[in-house]
């Protein structure tokens, strides 16, 4: 029992650790901007983080190796503790509440994006800063960032990659894996910032949005999203890095490689291409006979509300409270599906949606067909035996069907906790928008929600960022311990 633990606050104290790092870090833009007034928060609340790292990292060492069962527990720890961590800036910087302040911070480090501030303009540089950085980071994961750095080589450094909801790897090593991933991520990032500040935006917009666009966060330093900049030029700008988040990173990598048919073989690339067109049509159609008077103006509000939603950016140029529950709904559908397993996108995740469409088709024609007839399963380049669909099969639906027992559940308590002038589907919008980590929003998610609809906010975040059966697995070993898991 005792091992077990230590194994789980060993690996907990790495993660804690760079993330002090990260804190440190913050107080260049502090000193930059001459905020010497959030100084000595910064670096307190830096060193303790560090000091807890290296006090849990040294005193729970041991030499067995982790097993999956370790690196979901503490995935799903690791995403409380470091919110709650990061909670202190908000707390002592901004003068927010804990609740508010630990909703944001969750907000953050899962890429979701909604927001407990009124005007992120108003805030200081420093915590502009560290919520693009949260975002940026969570992104791809911090405890991705931590097995670059600091894990050991072997399994133990796979199988906290694998239970923080990602699965496939570029390289033999993950190791070399995660360091290829941060180097195009770091390109990306760069060219965004490029990209940002030629269509308009301030240097320090551009750094800021362009972290939080390819981290499919959504949060900005500007009033009212992206609505704030009223620029087409902008939008055009984002939409690709929005596109380019959503997209897994091993597709990046083959494509820096020169490998083009890659890009277009790719399953879950067809997936989101037909999806983006069909659910763009059946929107365009919806607002230009019910909302915009101007086929220019529908088609520009609705392509980017559409990419933000289905890419689980949540960057926001339309008020979407205005519009129908038609339109809500098509928005809500893409944020359910989400972006690439692979990717910094939340949601279903496109591999799976395809994974039970194919699996539909195939069980309708073998129904079909003789008994002793043979139906091949094609999984992209692959033929699938009837082990393999049973084993990929189950585990998309047993995700999926669990996304949906606790997106109805979030759906039932934001209602009974009280949502004045909202529908039912703007109730549901706003629950998929937090746990596919989107962040769009009907106005319901604000300073003023009751508190029992910011807990079940954050925990549906909590719930989509790990994909829930690390969370699952955390409960039940606070209920019964790590064994016989």
């Amino acid at each position: 029992m005792f091992t077990n633990v230590r194994i789980v606050l060993e690996d907990l104290g790495s993660i804690l650790m760079v993330v002090g790092v990260l804190m440190m870090l913050l107080l260049i833009v502090s000193i930059a901007f001459g905020e010497f007034g959030v100084v000595t928060i910064v670096s307190l609340t830096a060193l303790i983080t560090l000091g807890i790292g290296i006090l849990l990292k040294v005193t729970c060492r041991v030499q067995k190796e982790p097993q999956l069962k370790h690196a979901m527990i503490t995935a799903a720890l690791a995403w409380l503790v470091i919110p709650a961590i990061s909670s202190i800036l908000f707390i002592f910087i901004e003068n927010m509440s804990p609740l508010d302040s630990f909703f944001e911070a969750m907000s953050g480090w899962t890429g979701t994006g909604l927001t407990m501030v009124a005007h992120p303009s108003s805030l200081t540089h420093t915590v502009q800063f560290w919520r693009s950085t949260m975002q940026w980071v969570g992104g791809v994961g911090v405890i991705v960032l931590m097995v670059t750095i600091l894990a050991r080589p072997g399994t133990g450094s796979y199988l906290l990659y694998r239970a923080e909801a990602r699965e496939e790897k570029i390289r033999p090593s993950i190791i070399s894996s995660v360091r290829i991933i941060w180097w195009i991520y770091l390109l990306l990032t760069a060219i965004g910032i490029v990209l940002f500040y030629f269509a308009g935006m301030s240097l320090w917009e551009a750094i800021n949005h362009s972290m939080t666009a390819l981290g499919t966060g959504g949060f900005t330093i500007t009033e009212n999203s992206m609505a704030f900049y009223d620029s087409p030029l902008i939008e055009l700008a984002i939409m690709p890095m929005m596109l380019l988040g959503a997209i897994p990173f091993i597709i990046h990598y083959q494509l820096l490689k020169g490998e083009l048919r890659a890009f277009f073989r790719d399953l879950q690339i067809r997936a989101l291409c037909v999806l983006l067109l069909v659910l763009l049509t059946l929107l365009l159609i919806v607002n230009y006979t019910g909302f915009y008077s101007s086929a220019f103006a529908a088609l520009r509000f609705s392509t980017f509300q559409i990419v933000s939603g289905l890419t689980c950016t949540g960057f926001q140029t339309a008020n979407v409270h205005l519009w129908s529950g038609q339109a809500l709904s098509m928005v809500w559908m893409a944020m359910l599906i989400g972006g690439g397993a692979g990717s910094t996108a939340g949601g279903i995740k496109l591999i799976r949606a395809v994974i039970v469409w194919k699996g539909l088709n195939w069980s309708l024609i073998k129904t079909l067909l003789p008994k002793n007839a043979i139906k091949p399963f094609r999984f992209g380049e692959r033929l699938l035996n009837d082990e393999e669909i049973n084993s990929i099969g189950a585990e998309a639906n047993l995700i999926i069907i669990l996304w949906i027992v606790f997106l109805l559940i979030g759906v039932g308590v934001l209602t009974v906790a009280g949502t004045p002038g909202y529908t039912l589907n703007e109730v549901i919008f706003e629950v998929v928008s937090a746990q596919s980590n989107v962040g769009l929003s009907t106005g319901i998610t604000s300073t003023g929600m009751l508190w029992g609809g910011k807990i079940m906010l954050i925990l549906n975040m909590w719930i989509g960022r790990l994909e829930i059966i690390p969370v699952l697995m955390l409960v039940r070993v606070l209920a019964k311990g790590f064994e016989p898991l």
